[in-house]
């Protein structure tokens, strides 16, 4: 019996450093996916466009991780000519808030 919960408690604290190495593994990938994302942004974007993008990542995270998102589509699809300037992220921003604007309905009965 002595054996028998000695082998269990040896499997239990296996399968938890398991976890744990696979958690540190996958936070380790996405610190380099946020890194490459940041260096790629501070390409594409100019000092001001940054900086806008960083104000609207604290008061609207969501709304800055789409414009990110959509920033990286359009230089990976070629059509980001230069940098990125402050009146075009404003542009891009009006889009996405435009956009989110409309899927709010609130209907009375």
């Amino acid at each position: 019996m002595d054996e028998e919960s000695e082998y269990i408690k040896k499997k239990k604290l296996e399968e938890l450093q398991r976890r744990m190495e696979s958690s540190e593994a996958e936070e380790e990938a996405e610190e380099q996916y946020e890194q490459q994302k940041e260096n790629l942004l501070r390409q594409l974007l100019t000092p001001d466009a940054r900086e806008r993008l960083g104000r609207v990542k604290l008061a609207r995270p969501e709304v800055a991780e789409g414009i990110e998102q959509q920033v990286i589509m359009l230089a990976q699809r070629g059509m980001v000519k230069g940098k990125i300037d402050d009146e075009t992220l404003k542009k891009l921003l009006r889009k996405v808030t435009e956009r989110s604007k409309k899927d709010f309905t609130i209907r009375r009965r």
